[in-house]
């Protein structure tokens, strides 16, 4: 079991940066991936962005490529989304969750991850 907790969420203004936190304890050592998924009222969860366990390979949604970063500090059992130039369509409520057995065809997919956090609410206003 792995246990996710995020933090970061906040009210920023259009244009603005926020940097999303998952801190993940437990069985942190054989995970595939760590993903950021996010949803919007009355919309189905959308995928967001994922790291390789390793780091060595990132994924991100079109539409956030060139605005969000995703990382990963080993030492801290991390994984951060760095979101900059933010719009109203980045409104949401955004989930970290961790895969252990996916491979980089399948880190969009939210039923193919086994641990999901609580999380955290971003609000931009335009």
């Amino acid at each position: 079991q792995v246990q996710l907790v995020e933090s970061g969420g906040g009210l920023v203004q259009a244009g603005g940066s926020l940097t999303l936190s998952c801190a993940a304890s437990g069985r942190t050592l054989s995970y595939g991936y760590m993903g950021w998924f996010r949803q919007a009222p009355g919309k189905k969860r959308e995928f967001v962005a994922a790291i390789s366990r390793s780091g060595g390979n990132t994924l991100y949604l079109d539409s956030v490529k060139g605005r969000f970063a995703i990382s990963r500090d080993g030492a801290r059992n991390t994984v951060y989304l760095q979101m900059n130039r933010l719009t109203s369509e980045d409104t949401a409520a955004y989930y970290c969750a961790v895969g252990f057995f996916l491979t980089a065809a399948a880190v969009r997919e939210a039923d193919r991850y086994s641990g999901w956090g609580q999380g955290t609410q971003v609000t931009v206003s335009s």
